[in-house]
């Protein structure tokens, strides 16, 4: 146990023979179960595991993806009734000593959820190529923008411990089972009010190939991002919520939609029809776009400060 509390370990194992016996290895003592979770891998993975009291293996009879791994892994531990579950990749590029530190933030601090950061250290970005800098920003930014999270880096980092009260409280059969999980995670958090925090912290490059197609993600996750976010936006400020921001976003929206088509349709009739527009049809697209972009700027004020929050009797 650490600090009083039972903590349990989730691997997801696809094509990591080569390491995950020195990541599982490298599992502190103070952890009370390791769950690996074969998804289907073709070098059968977790049979490079020496099986200890400790161990439990999952077998995926297809494969399901990462996300649903995990999720397997989740839900065996929300049966075991653990405290706190911590969940490590099998590639070995995030170093266990760290587990403690995600775990500091749940247990101490009453986070329901911490993850890794990486980009906190200045002379790892300095040695990332320019390319890969600038796509991690831009899919930050987009994911704090779906997510509500404008708090948080770095979201695509698996290194992440979850409390049980944040388990149960989430709906795990909606959570995307593929690569759009840690994302998507992120989402379903903050429509629960589920407070994260980011944990600064150093990975273990090993020259190690990511599944994760590049392609995929340029082309699959702002639709997923997009969707994401109108989902958060219906539960949190419709459904569970109503107050300035859905206001707000009830007349904004509408007037910018409206204000944006109608100028656009007054242009083209303008432009085939070689004529003038009127400066009052002019002023009502106009007002509309205006007033729409404010009252929106405004719903976006209030999602940023209504980040979720760990209670006062948490708080130093």
């Amino acid at each position: 146990m650490y600090k009083g509390k039972k903590i349990c370990v989730v691997i997801p194992a696809y094509k990591v023979s080569r390491h995950i016996s020195s990541v599982v290895s490298g599992i502190p003592k103070y952890v009370d179960n390791v769950i690996i979770i074969d998804d289907c891998c073709p070098e059968q993975s977790h049979k490079s595991v020496t099986k200890t009291k400790r161990i439990q293996i999952i077998n995926h009879q297809s494969n399901q993806g990462v996300g649903a791994a995990v999720i397997s892994g989740y839900r065996q531990a929300i049966k075991n009734n653990f405290d706190v579950v911590v969940k490590v990749d099998g590639d070995g590029q995030m170093d266990p000593e760290n587990i403690c530190l995600l775990l500091d933030q749940i247990i101490d601090k009453g986070y329901d959820y911490s993850k890794g950061n990486r980009f906190n250290d200045l002379s790892l970005l300095k040695n990332m190529p320019i390319a890969r800098l600038l796509g991690n920003s831009l899919l930050s930014f987009l994911v704090k923008f779906a997510s509500g999270f404008w708090n948080i880096m770095d979201p695509t980092n698996g290194f992440v411990a979850i409390s049980n009260r944040a388990l149960n409280i989430l709906n795990l059969d909606k959570i995307s089972k593929r690569y759009f999980f840690e994302s998507d995670m992120l989402i379903n958090l903050n429509i629960y009010n589920c407070p994260v925090v980011d944990v600064p912290m150093k990975p273990i490059y090993k020259n190690e190939k990511s599944s994760l197609s590049i392609s995929k993600s340029i082309f699959e996750f702002p639709f997923k991002l997009l969707k994401g976010l109108i989902k958060r936006i219906l539960y949190k400020y419709f459904l569970f919520d109503f107050n300035m921001a859905s206001i707000y976003m009830l007349f904004g929206i509408p007037m910018l939609v409206f204000g944006t088509i109608f100028g656009l349709y007054i242009w083209y009739i303008s432009g085939i029809n070689n004529i003038e527009t009127p400066l009052g049809t002019i002023m009502l697209s106009a007002i509309n776009i205006i007033l729409g972009m404010q009252f929106l700027l405004q719903a976006l004020a209030i999602d940023i400060a209504n980040i979720p929050k760990v209670k006062d009797d948490h708080r130093e």
